[in-house]
């Protein structure tokens, strides 16, 4: 039994399929994530199955918070089946390390921000804590 292969997409059904917008698919083309697709004669773009599957991955890195870098090297290693994945969890743990500092950073603004709102008298804004704490420009909390 023979596959046929799927048919060509246009960028508008490749935008549907993917649900990742068409200025944004322009953009990754333009940064070298996607390949770039032949043009019909009328010079529509006309997208394959593996450029659907690799759109695919780029939208669950993004989805994940992967940097464009990371996901380009990311793109590269899947491109070679062949290579230790040691390169791939290296860069997750990177991105992991970065994700952990930046809940680290979130968790002290939502203390300083209930403090903030806690101290509230609901008076006037010249009583206002949370006026008084965004003026305290040396404010290090």
């Amino acid at each position: 039994m023979t596959l046929t292969p799927a048919p060509h997409l246009t960028i508008g059904k490749l935008s549907a399929a993917t649900g990742v917008k068409v200025p944004t698919i322009r953009f990754y083309e333009q940064a070298g994530l996607l390949p770039e697709p032949p043009r019909t004669a009328s010079d529509r773009r006309l997208y394959d199955e593996p450029a659907l599957r690799r759109l695919g991955f780029i939208r669950h890195a993004r989805q994940l918070g992967f940097d464009l870098d990371a996901i380009r090297s990311l793109l590269d290693l899947a491109d070679h089946p062949d290579r230790t994945c040691s390169d791939a969890n290296a860069i997750a743990e990177r991105h992991l390390a970065d994700v952990t500092e930046k809940i680290r950073q979130l968790q002290a603004l939502q203390t300083e921000l209930s403090r903030m709102t806690a101290d509230c008298a609901g008076g006037r804004v010249s009583a206002c804590k949370v006026i008084e704490v965004l003026q305290d420009r040396d404010c290090r909390h």
